[in-house]
């Protein structure tokens, strides 16, 4: 896309060892003050790029253009940051190196302060995947960001999430086109094989049974299948693979500040509206529910929606009015 900049940082060292140059992409929006105290970070989610994240501060939405400075650093492994797709060997395809939530953070905190001189972000939010990286803000650089909002997301992946994604990923790779992610061309069919399971998870059973997929112009479930799957066909299967290995890895407690998860809740001193949705398949309010329990500013704020993991997505006008409020309320 021509739309974004790059920062460059010559040489990074993941949190396994490896060391490599990293381009982050990023887009802003909106005009940082002269006190550089409206900034807000809205990370990226699985599959998406920063364009994916505009419907955060459209028309009308508590994330105001005219007052706040709006950061969208793209995820490592998106296609558009570092990737298996644009990296050189030894790091191209398949054999591009795991980045955790951490390693995306510490790369967003370079950009922020070498690149806009921010000492202290106004607000940290994001959904699914950006959820995550804002729980790792609050764990990693407490003391430069006011709060978080973490919307549909967890500070840990749990057992059952892992089960879903390596399902989704392993029927992607029973393409025979695919390869080992040594492909000559996209498997596409294991890319739609990777829709199909994903969009099962995606939306809530209430969704279907209410066929509330009709409010997005769907007639029946299969529109919703290749809703998901068209998604998916936009990203390269490498990448894919690259972002579901970040986030099975998903811990904010895994590298050696913590000896245990509880202590890296307790260390996200500052402001957080945690905010589940209450049918979300893959990140529950009973998860969620225990890490409020151990963050000593944080409040849960459950998203009353039968759109499951979608309540964050940005579809449904009811979900993103209550978002709105809680965002408001901090802001």
């Amino acid at each position: 896309m021509s739309d974004v900049e790059f920062f460059s940082i010559p040489e990074f060292e993941t949190q396994n060892g490896i060391r490599l140059p990293v381009l982050l992409a990023y887009k802003t929006y909106g005009k940082l003050s002269p006190a550089r105290d409206n900034a807000i970070l809205i990370p990226t989610f699985y599959g998406g790029r920063h364009v994916d994240t505009e419907f955060f501060f459209s028309n009308g939405r508590a994330i105001n253009l005219t007052k706040h400075f709006v950061i969208v650093p793209n995820m490592i492994g998106n296609g558009l940051s570092s990737s298996p797709t644009n990296s050189l060997k030894p790091y191209k395809g398949p054999h591009f190196p795991l980045f955790t939530a951490h390693d995306n953070v510490t790369c967003q905190k370079a950009l922020v302060t070498e690149i806009f001189d921010i000492e202290k972000l106004l607000l940290v939010t994001g959904f699914s995947m950006g959820a995550q990286q804002a729980f790792q803000w609050g764990a990693d650089f407490s003391d430069m960001v006011r709060g978080i909002v973490p919307i549909c997301g967890a500070a840990r992946i749990s057992r059952h999430n892992k089960v879903f994604l390596k399902s989704a990923v392993n029927a992607l790779k029973l393409d025979p086109t695919f390869n080992e992610g040594e492909y000559h061309h996209q498997p596409e069919s294991g890319l739609r094989a990777f829709g199909y399971v994903y969009s099962a998870w995606l939306f809530s059973q209430a969704f279907f049974r209410e066929e509330l997929y009709q409010q997005l112009g769907f007639k029946c479930e299969e529109d919703v299948i290749n809703y998901t799957q068209e998604y998916f066909l936009a990203n390269d299967a490498n990448n894919l693979i690259s972002m579901a290995d970040t986030w099975m890895a998903m811990d904010i407690s895994n590298n050696p500040k913590y000896s245990t998860f509880e202590a890296a809740l307790e260390n996200i001193r500052c402001e957080a509206i945690v905010m589940p949705s209450e049918t979300d398949l893959y990140f529950t309010v009973a998860d969620n529910e225990y890490e409020v329990s151990h963050m000593p500013n944080a409040t849960l704020r459950t998203i009353p929606s039968k759109w499951g993991h979608g309540a964050g997505f940005g579809l449904n006008d009811d979900d993103n009015s209550f978002i709105d409020e809680a965002i408001s309320n901090f802001l």
